[in-house]
């Protein structure tokens, strides 16, 4: 049963109407299309349309699982948006995050639209840019909080919130059919390392006015009460400087949390430390962020890492990209002693100040492993805060909004129906909480609100300089060739006649070990020369089929010894 407060809300709200609303008919609604971001962590990508005009809210990228084998990064799949590019107005990007800006410099590409942002969130926007070759040809606006963008029928305001990374922002998406909220990813922190608190008394005034639905972040929806505020870990730092006084301190954590970087380059001051940022990542993020004074650091404390022989190991800091345990990062380099500049040893404490992010459990464990083994203090828990909501945060947030509508985003789909509950144990009525899937589209008004159609959504693979050109049947050939091999058959064959001039001959990369399997490769060599003098005595000389029944034979056989499947190959050469 719905609660009084949002009973009186939803009563009322019919009889609102915005003073944005525009010479439009009654009957349009406003679609919401996520096109990325709700079956994994990563690749936030929505799509905001009303009648002429679409706008974009974030576009990020998301990393490869271990079943993608060889494959870099994955961007979402704006087919929808390349179908109706003369509708799109623009991206709007809520922060920095690679999962809320990665895929930026691909879709770009695609789609020359304008984007606006944030001070720092444009700062990272546009070194991705230069790197693409991008930043001359993209129109980019720098948005203050409280700012409002007017694009097509569609009005966004960016309102003041608190995340991992400075300069967060939720937004209020004004249309004709309504107001949404989108939250972004967000926590209350009302002390703040950096920045002012998030802005609440602009919720409840939006909300007063009257919202149609809620899109709020639901990372943390499992999780009760608050997020602890990131300025906690000040002293946990400090007290970390003073307990290893004669060790060097390595510190591995996310290159875009500035606010935790800058705590730690205080501790470090405090200690009388010199600071070396490692990684590239960490290295961009931190001169962006000086550049545009979100980072304090004092005089003579940061040093580059060529300088790290000149000073005792006991002071010096080192702030780290690879806390997730990826392969190219900086920490596990050092974990597996091919860094250049760093090795690992008994004086070394080595502090993650991150959580995994799922699925990436076993690739931290295995660096902690790493570590420890060259006998290095590993500390791994309690140096870390989260920078999204738990479920009071969410609670407040719904609360101060009153939406009629309920659309948890950010998150699997466990923490997308955790946040669902929340929603209706607040009074939100069951059938006004959708719990979307990629390509959804959710058309509502302050009538009514269904999914109504399914729009293109998928993900693309970005592999090396390519990008879409690796599609699931490329992924499929590297992980059957990846679990059971190959066999190559090569033989010439008179170009006229068809007969076997040479071979065939048999070559295996990744099923045995040739030389210690003689006989099996005999008896396959001269289970195929029985296979191509049948076919010769039929007077098959049609390539195709001559190769379909090399495979059939060759992977019965290999089969029926072994029990595997590997990849089967015949070439055909014609002389």
């Amino acid at each position: 049963m719905m609660s009084p407060s949002y009973q009186k809300e939803n009563n009322s709200f019919k009889m609102r109407r915005s003073s944005y609303k525009q010479n439009s008919t009654e009957h349009s609604k406003l679609k919401i299309i996520p096109l990325g971001g709700l079956e994994q962590v990563g690749m936030n990508i929505t799509a905001f349309e009303y009648e002429d005009t679409i706008v974009v809210v974030d576009c990020g990228l998301s990393f490869p699982s271990d079943d993608m084998l060889g494959i870099d990064l994955v961007i979402p799949d704006v087919t929808y948006l390349k179908d109706n590019i003369d509708k799109v107005k623009g991206i709007i990007i809520t922060h920095g995050h690679e999962d809320h800006i990665g895929a930026l410099p691909y879709i770009l590409k695609e789609i020359n639209i304008p984007v606006y942002a944030t001070r720092l969130t444009m700062g990272l926007i546009d070194h991705k840019l230069e790197e693409h070759n991008l930043k001359n040809q993209i129109k980019r606006k720098i948005v203050k909080f409280g700012q409002n963008v007017n694009l097509g029928q569609l009005r966004i305001e960016f309102i003041k919130t608190n995340h991992s990374i400075v300069d967060a922002a939720a937004l209020a998406i004004y249309s004709p059919a309504g107001t949404v909220i989108h939250t972004g990813d967000f926590k209350v922190d009302y002390t703040p390392v950096y920045g002012d608190a998030i802005d609440l008394q602009r919720f409840a005034e939006i909300g007063h006015k009257g919202v149609l639905a809620l899109l709020c972040d639901s990372t943390n929806a499992e999780r009760p009460g608050f997020t602890q505020s990131e300025r906690t870990l000040g002293k946990l730092f400090d007290s970390f400087f003073l307990e290893n006084q004669s060790k060097r301190i390595i510190i591995a954590t996310f290159a875009s949390n500035v606010d935790r970087v800058q705590q730690i380059i205080n501790s470090a001051y405090k200690y009388d430390r010199k600071v070396v940022l490692e990684g590239r990542s960490m290295i961009n993020v931190i001169e962006t962020a000086q550049e545009l004074g979100c980072v304090n650091v004092p005089p003579n404390t940061l040093i580059p890492i060529e300088q790290l022989k000149n000073y005792p190991e006991e002071k010096v800091c080192i702030i780290t990209t690879g806390s997730q345990g990826e392969s190219m990062a900086a920490l596990s380099r050092m974990a597996l002693d091919i860094h250049k500049k760093v090795t690992i040893g008994p004086r070394d404490v080595i502090i993650f100040s991150s959580n995994p992010i799922p699925g990436n459990e076993k690739a931290v464990t295995k660096v902690i492993n790493e570590l420890a083994m060259k006998g290095a203090e590993v500390i791994f828990q309690d140096a870390h805060v989260s920078g999204h909501a738990c479920q009071e945060e969410i609670k407040l947030i719904y609360t101060l909004v009153r939406p009629k509508y309920a659309v948890p985003v950010h998150g699997e789909y466990k923490h997308r129906k955790a946040q669902a509950k929340l929603a209706m144990d607040l009074g939100i009525e069951k059938d006004k909480v959708f719990i979307l899937s990629s390509g959804d589209v959710l058309e509502m008004d302050e009538e009514s609100a269904q999914v109504v159609d399914k729009a293109p959504a998928g993900v693309v693979f970005v592999d090396g300089i390519g990008v879409g050109d690796v599609g699931t049947i490329v992924l499929k050939d590297r992980q059957q060739l990846s679990e059971e091999g190959m066999m190559v058959v090569v033989l010439a064959m008179d170009q006229t006649t068809g007969t076997v001039l040479a071979g065939p001959d048999i070559v295996s990369r990744g099923f045995v070990y040739v030389r210690e399997s003689e006989e099996l490769m005999e008896e396959a060599t001269d289970l195929l020369k029985d296979v191509l003098f049948d076919l010769e005595e039929r007077g098959i000389n049609d390539r195709g089929k001559i190769k379909t029944s090399i495979k059939d034979a060759l992977s019965d056989y290999v089969w029926r010894k072994t029990k595997r499947r590997p990849m089967i190959l015949p070439i055909i050469q014609e002389i």
